[in-house]
C-alpha cells in the first residue's frame, strides 16, 4: 500500500504544526533563561547551573521536533510516508496523554493541540492509504534479513532494560510515590510540559518492544518505527551520558563532592547511545528489493494431428 497524494501534503502539514508547538515553547524558553548552554542542562536533568528560571520544556520536546521535521519530510518523498505518519502519530499520543490532568492553561492547550494532531496524523495514515496505480509505483520494502535481526535485538534489550529500571523503582518505593512516577504528582516535581517518568518509561519500552517484534517479523513498517525508537534511544542517551559527565568530571561543579557513580545507570547510558547509534545505521539504508514475480511459462505447443496433414 502506498499514500495517494492529497493524504501525502495533509499529512506534511500536520507534521509541520506538530513540529511547530515544540518549537515554539523552545524559543521561548530560550528567551527566558538567555542561554542555549543552560537550556541544555535543564534539558539533561542537572541540579545546577540553571539559575532560579525553570524551563517550561523537556528533552522530550526537542526530540518530538526532530521527528516531526523527518515525518514531513517522509511525508513529502518517501515510500515510507504512511509508516511514519502512523508512528509519529502513536507515540505523540501516549506521551501527551498525561498532559490532559496537568496544571496551568498554557500547558492543557498544548497537549490538547499536540493530541488533535497526532490524532490527524494516524487519521491521514489510515485512511490515506491506496494500491499502487502502475507495476512500478514505489511501495514499503522489508528490512534485509540481518540488519532487521540485529536491530530488533538491540532494541528488546533496550525495552527490557527500561521495564527492569521500573520494576526496581517500584520495589523501592513507596505506592503513593510509586503512582506519582505515572500520574505526576507533587512528589514527582518536573517541567510544565513535562511527563510523568514512570509513564514515559513504559511508553517508550512498548515503542522498543514493538519496533523489536517488527524487526523480528520483516515487517514494512520496520523502518520508519525502528527509527524513531532508534532516535529516542539515542537522544535521551547522549543527554544523560552529558550529565553524568558533568557531574563527575567537571572541574566547576558546584557541589563539594560528587556522589558516587552509579554503574549500572552508566552501563545503561553508554548502551543507550551505542545501541541507539546501531539502530539508526542499521535501519537508514536501502530495504530488501521485493522478489520479482515470476515469469509465466508459454503455453505448451499444441499436439500434431493425426494423421498428420501433408507438408506438417
Amino acid at each position: 500500500m502506498t499514500l495517494t497524494r492529497p493524504a501525502r501534503l495533509l499529512g506534511a502539514a500536520l507534521a509541520a504544526g506538530l513540529a511547530l508547538v515544540p518549537f515554539t515553547w523552545v524559543l521561548c524558553d530560550l528567551a527566558a533563561l538567555g542561554s542555549p548552554t543552560e537550556l541544555f542542562w535543564s534539558w539533561t536533568g542537572s541540579r545546577f547551573g540553571t539559575g532560579r528560571v525553570r524551563a517550561a520544556t523537556t528533552l522530550l520536546d526537542p526530540l518530538l521536533c526532530l521527528a516531526a521535521t523527518g515525518t514531513v519530510l517522509a511525508a513529502l518523498r518517501s515510500r515510507h510516508a504512511a509508516g511514519a505518519l502512523a508512528a509519529t502519530g502513536a507515540v505523540t499520543l501516549a506521551v501527551r496523554l498525561p498532559g490532559l490532568w496537568t496544571h496551568g492553561t498554557g500547558p492543557l492547550v498544548t497537549a490538547l493541540l499536540e493530541l488533535a494532531l497526532a490524532a490527524g496524523l494516524l487519521t491521514t495514515a489510515l485512511a490515506g492509504r491506496r494500491p499502487p496505480a502502475r507495476p512500478g509505483e514505489r511501495t514499503p520494502t522489508r528490512p534485509r534479513p540481518g540488519q532487521a535481526a540485529a536491530a530488533g535485538a538491540l532494541l528488546a534489550v533496550a525495552g527490557l532494560v527500561l521495564l527492569a529500571w521500573e520494576l526496581r523503582w517500584a520495589a523501592e518505593l513507596a505506592p503513593r510515590f510509586a503512582v506519582d512516577r505515572f500520574t505526576g504528582g507533587r512528589s514527582v516535581p518536573g517541567a510544565a510540559l513535562g511527563v510523568p517518568p514512570g509513564w514515559l518509561a513504559l511508553v517508550l519500552t512498548g515503542l522498543h518492544l514493538t519496533a523489536a517484534a517488527s524487526a523480528f517479523a520483516a515487517a514494512r513498517h520496520t523502518r520508519p518505527l525502528g527509527l524513531l525508537a532508534g532516535g529516542l534511544l539515542l537522544g535521551t542517551g547522549l543527554a544523560e551520558a552529558a550529565r553524568l559527565a558533568r557531574l563527575h568530571l567537571h572541574p566547576d561543579v558546584r557541589y563539594v563532592v560528587a556522589p558516587e557513580l552509579d554503574l549500572p545507570a552508566l552501563a545503561t547510558t553508554l548502551y543507550g547511545v551505542l545501541a541507539g547509534a546501531a539502530v539508526l545505521l542499521l535501519l537508514a539504508g536501502r530495504g530488501a528489493p521485493d522478489p520479482a514475480p515470476a515469469l509465466r511459462s508459454p503455453a505448451a505447443a499444441p499436439a500434431p494431428p493425426y494423421p498428420r496433414p501433408p507438408g506438417w
